[in-house]
């Protein structure tokens, strides 16, 4: 009778365990999902920057250079979480694409959009082959699209706002504007001054504005001009560069623009992965080396 009761008793405390476990990873859950996550990555010389939506719809935005980007996406994302809503290539450059290799062999993605600019590496043909046979929306990134990523957050493109097929890669790449509630970053690519110089000329102060300023070009002195930062004029200015990189990225020129207009500069090859997270009130800044 007492062994019974004991027995009972195991399967009364292992049962109440069992849904104490599932309510708290479902608080945790829906803690997780309440705010926009936007992180840009540690990848060395490159860009790849992940977006998670309060709704959970995932982005990434370049996948950086080869062999770098998974063991990044493992601590961003789930272990059993294997599915990336869209991929957005800024540019065709080794640099935004390289990774994108391994991504598609791991993750099902459901789209891609892209600027429309060319490269003939060999990297860039092997990208686009997979693309069409793993039958993934090839989507030319335009002027006035808008993605609703869910729970109120949406990424608007800028940029292009013509048909790029022949430019160079940086003139013609991707930029777009990230936005939830109060909460809001200018996504660069590799845009130099004649790109922003366009884009100056299409949009109000207003239009531009921006919390955070993803700096075009890993902060390169052809990027970032003082009209453009003084127009989107944002709080924080983030920079995805290689520690010593053979570049000489940031340049001192774009690190004072920055400056000058009030910017405090975070940089990924000083302190790692930049996480931000967003309520769309306010904003808590994380790090991981």
């Amino acid at each position: 009778m007492l062994q019974n009761c004991k027995k009972y008793g195991l399967f009364i405390f292992t049962l109440l365990l069992f849904f104490a476990t599932i309510f708290l990873f479902h608080q945790d859950w829906q803690n997780s999902h309440r705010d926009l996550t936007f992180a840009m990555l540690d990848i060395g010389q490159g860009d790849a920057l992940f977006i998670e939506s309060p709704t959970g719809t995932q982005i990434l935005v370049d996948g950086g250079p080869p062999r770098k980007i998974l063991s990044q996406l493992a601590r961003m994302m789930s272990p059993f979480d294997r599915q990336i809503d869209a991929i957005i290539i800024t540019n065709p450059d080794q640099d935004h694409i390289g990774g994108f290799e391994d991504v598609l062999k791991i993750y099902k993605v459901d789209r891609v959009f892209e600027s429309g600019t060319s490269n003939d590496s060999k990297t860039y043909q092997n990208l686009k082959t997979e693309i069409k046979n793993k039958n993934i929306q090839n989507i030319l990134a335009r002027k006035g699209m808008r993605l609703d990523i869910g729970g109120g957050a949406v990424i608007d493109v800028l940029f292009p706002d013509r048909d790029v097929s022949f430019w160079a890669s940086n003139d013609g790449s991707v930029v777009a504007k990230l936005t939830y509630g109060n909460t809001s970053v200018m996504l660069t690519g590799d845009a130099t001054a004649q790109t922003e110089k366009i884009i100056l000329s299409e949009y109000s102060k207003t239009a531009l504005a921006s919390d955070i300023l993803k700096v075009g070009h890993h902060g390169s002195r052809t990027s970032s001009s003082a009209d453009f930062v003084k127009a989107v004029s944002p709080a924080y200015a983030i920079v995805s560069n290689g520690k010593d990189n053979k570049y000489g990225h940031p340049h001192q020129d774009t690190l004072d623009i920055l400056t000058q207009f009030g910017a405090k500069v975070f940089r990924t090859d000083l302190l790692g992965s930049i996480i931000i997270k967003s309520n769309g009130q306010n904003e808590v800044f994380s790090f991981r080396k």
